[in-house]
């Protein structure tokens, strides 16, 4: 598609994927109105270091996606809607589940209504592998019955059928698209890639919960690529879109590969509190892509060790981010 002069908003646009996936769409001439919710910092999340890249300004606006009547003023005029605002982390989803359903469900609701009454060209509706749970066979595809095993993946299912239910319920043009698990440059330091590189540039030690789940790792810039694919393809009836490479790795096996990496052995410290109750765990994600490669022409181009190679050297580059990780895991062990 040709981006140039297409008015484009994204929500949760601070965030680390939609980050990326706004400064793709405005280096390719889109009018991005970028959503990021309010704090009395005033913080704009990534898109400050987006603004850098660039050397160019685009549209921010600070809010919070639970609002009905802001979200109407940000999907105002738009051609497209990119919804990737949520809550994410899924071991606070056990102690704070309500804030999970207000932000995924509600939120969710606030911009398909939204995106109707404007009667937008398309929206691109965030989903997350976890809605399936552990693997009953591989790769799974989007027919792989839903298992929610966290409240964060409850959420996200609901949203999910919520999405689909506007394609089929009103005709709005609507795609859901499901990335497994993506990693790169600005991934939050909670998640288990930027844990293991933050510890493994200062040490060789490494603490971690359960090492043996296996996951489906896609780098940043290809999940962004088939966010803009699914956006191009001309169906939107509410279809899920797996975005996958069909490959499974342990996070035993991704410490192995970042050590590799850095020429120098790691050792991997067992810690019981970073591990997820056990009937919570995902074991397996491995996702089957063949539906958005067919109908979208998208398929991932990074190896995992080049994916890593990138993420390693930024977060090298980022020493605060590094440091604030380390501290974090630190404390977390005492």
């Amino acid at each position: 598609m040709n981006w140039q002069g297409k008015k484009v908003a994204v929500t949760g646009a601070g965030g680390f994927i939609a980050s990326h996936l706004v400064e793709t769409l405005v280096r390719q001439g889109a009018q991005v109105r970028a959503l990021v919710r309010y704090t009395s910092r005033s913080d704009n999340g990534w898109l400050d270091d987006v603004r850098r890249n660039l050397g160019t300004e685009f549209e921010i606006v600070r809010g919070d996606i639970r609002e009905s009547q802001g979200i109407m003023r940000v999907v105002e005029g738009c051609d497209y809607v990119f919804h990737l605002a949520a809550l994410i982390a899924i071991p606070y989803s056990y102690d704070w589940p309500g804030s999970y359903i207000e932000t995924n469900v509600v939120g969710g609701f606030n911009v398909l209504e939204a995106a109707r009454a404007q009667r937008v060209s398309k929206v691109i509706f965030t989903s997350t592998s976890e809605v399936y749970g552990s693997a009953l066979y591989t790769p799974m595809d989007e027919t792989h019955p839903l298992q929610t095993q966290s409240p964060y993946a409850a959420s996200k299912a609901a949203s999910d059928l919520l999405a689909a239910s506007y394609a089929r319920s009103f005709e709005m043009p609507v795609v859901v698209v499901r990335p497994f698990n993506t990693y790169g440059p600005r991934q939050s330091r909670r998640a288990v890639i930027p844990t293991i590189i933050s510890q493994a540039l200062v040490g060789t030690e490494i603490y971690l919960g359960d090492t043996t789940p296996v996951r489906d790792l896609n780098f940043v810039a290809d999940t962004v690529a088939g966010f803009l694919a699914c956006a191009a393809n001309a169906v939107a009836d509410g279809r899920v879109y797996n975005l996958a490479s069909g490959v499974g790795v342990s996070i035993g096996e991704v410490v192995e590969r970042i050590g590799r990496l850095l020429g120098k052995p790691l050792t991997i410290v067992s810690d019981p509190r970073r591990r997820r109750p056990e009937a919570s765990e995902v074991r397996c994600l491995i996702g089957a892509s063949k539906r958005v490669e067919a109908e979208c022409g998208w398929k991932p181009t990074f190896s995992l060790d080049e994916g890593l190679r990138q993420t390693v050297s930024w977060f090298a580059q980022h020493p605060e981010i590094r440091s604030a990780a380390t501290e974090s895991v630190r404390e977390y062990v005492k």
